[in-house]
């Protein structure tokens, strides 16, 4: 499909009153994978919605949704555990298998008093680095024995995916333990070389941080936690990444100075600076994905890499984060990847438009000097 085609994808018309939930849900599961969508929307007063190359386009054929039909919607999603506890918190994160198909990543919600749903679509098959476009520079980090390395970017942007891969490269190569810790569990790791215990918050284990400390009594080598959620979970990742473990994480920034200034500003004052002499020593890189739309039609990555070296450790330590991002600009002879350049190099090989260039670019006057 191509960009700002506003095909209209059509579905049973079905009067709402009287839905069969689970076989609607079924029929727009079924065409969003058909499609290659990647997201459905399940709004109060709007009619479901699905995200097709970075397009949301309403399911035109469909009625309107009621209040009603979201919760007959969430009911089909979840357990009812989880929906009463949904009805007393008003959101929760979850996960939804579909047969052989692959998975969704949802998040149900309230909105103007009535349930909203979003599901992401997790494909079964888990992509190598190589076919998500991706520089193969990754591949040399998943060989790391120990270290700190994050994918950075906004939501929606494909880290999980990034670091799927990552670890999947790690079961293809190496025998190691790894543990995932999640909320919810995406990607399902069929085990190669490695044994493979993936936990979901909630389900498998309380919170992010209890998992993280349980995982130095597991015998662990690998750790994949889903997201940095506060300083106790970063800092005991840092801690572990310092003591023989290769952590692989994401969070929720725009660029490698910005991930550095997130990860020290959310630790109190007083032990600021611990945190800086740890994170100089412990962090292997910083990868910063963007996914623009193509002219083919579809998305491609664009990205931005910092490797960790003497100048870069020394920059964290002494709270210099603001010259990190020239660091990258001049650092390509020693693998750094700059964001500009790589959109550059995307127009110039006729994959994305100079347009979309700089609507993704943090620094568009520096982008006009390589187009």
């Amino acid at each position: 499909m191509k960009d700002n085609d506003n095909t209209q994808y059509t579905i049973h018309n079905t009067q709402y009153t009287n839905m069969d939930y689970k076989k609607e849900l079924e029929d727009i599961i079924l065409s969003v994978i058909k499609e290659g969508g990647s997201d459905i929307h399940f709004s109060a007063n709007r009619r479901p919605t699905i995200r097709i190359a970075g397009n949301l386009i309403p399911l035109v054929k469909k009625d309107i949704l009621t209040p009603d039909d979201t919760l007959g919607f969430l009911g089909e999603l979840v357990s009812r555990g989880i929906k009463d506890e949904f009805l007393k918190t008003k959101e929760i994160d979850f996960s939804y298998m579909h047969g052989t198909e692959g998975r969704f990543r949802g998040n149900a919600f309230f909105q103007r008093g009535a349930i909203g749903i979003v599901l992401r679509f997790i494909p079964r098959k888990i992509k190598t680095i190589a076919e998500l476009n991706l520089p193969d520079i990754l591949n040399d980090f998943s060989q790391k024995k120990q270290g700190f390395f994050l994918t950075v970017g906004p939501v929606g942007q494909g880290k999980s995916t990034t670091l799927a891969a990552m670890v999947d490269k790690i079961n293809h190569t190496r025998a190691e333990h790894v543990v995932t810790i999640e909320d919810p569990i995406e990607y399902l790791f069929t085990e190669d070389r490695c044994i493979i215990d993936q936990r979901e918050v909630r389900i498998d284990t309380r919170d992010f941080y209890t998992a993280l400390t349980s995982a130095f009594r597991q015998d662990v080598d690998v750790l994949m936690i889903g997201e940095m959620r506060g300083h106790d979970t970063i800092g005991t990742a840092v801690t572990a990444a310092e003591t023989g473990h290769l952590v692989l994480s994401t969070l929720h920034t725009n660029n490698a100075s910005q991930t550095v200034d997130r990860i020290i500003g959310s630790f109190p004052a007083d032990g600021q600076e611990q945190i800086r002499v740890q994170l100089a020593g412990s962090l292997l890189g910083i990868f910063s994905q963007r996914l623009v739309p193509r002219v083919s039609g579809g998305l491609i990555p664009a990205y931005e890499l910092l490797i960790n070296n003497n100048a870069v450790s020394n920059l964290i330590r002494e709270g210099r984060t603001h010259e990190i991002n020239v660091v990258i600009e001049t650092g390509a002879e020693h693998g750094m990847i700059d964001m500009n350049q790589s959109l550059a190099e995307l127009v110039r090989a006729g994959e994305i438009r100079p347009d979309d260039a700089y609507l993704y670019s943090l620094n568009p006057k520096g982008l006009e000097k390589l187009i």
